[in-house]
């Protein structure tokens, strides 16, 4: 798989774990049957396409995308579509949660095995 392929998938894998995430807040505790179903459906998908992507880029990288991106898109989820508030230290937070994922992405050697 070529790198732009295996990104590709990267951010399909965040997108799923953002809509299971966005589900899961919805499921009462996993009591309410649709947002548990599709949390669930959407943790499976999202993982298989994160071991996918495990094939060839390194875990830790892997995860500092998935986590770092997954971060800020259910934050901005929950903000837009939730009405929940940021203040000033989180959205600076949120600015070098990016930052540090773009240094990773932009400057590391250990990106590509």
């Amino acid at each position: 798989m070529n790198t732009l392929a295996t990104y590709v998938l990267l951010l399909i894998a965040i997108a799923a774990e953002v809509v299971g995430t966005t589900a899961l807040a919805r499921s009462d505790g996993l009591t309410r049957l649709v947002p548990s179903l599709i949390t669930v459906v959407s943790y499976v998908f999202a993982f298989w396409c994160l071991s996918i992507v495990l094939r060839t880029v390194p875990t830790g990288i892997a995860y500092a995308v998935w986590s770092g991106f997954g971060i800020v898109l259910i934050t901005a989820v929950a903000w837009i579509h939730y009405g929940q508030k940021l203040d000033l230290p989180a959205v600076i937070g949120l600015g070098m949660i990016i930052a540090g994922v773009l240094v990773i992405n932009l400057f590391s050697k250990t990106v590509a095995h």
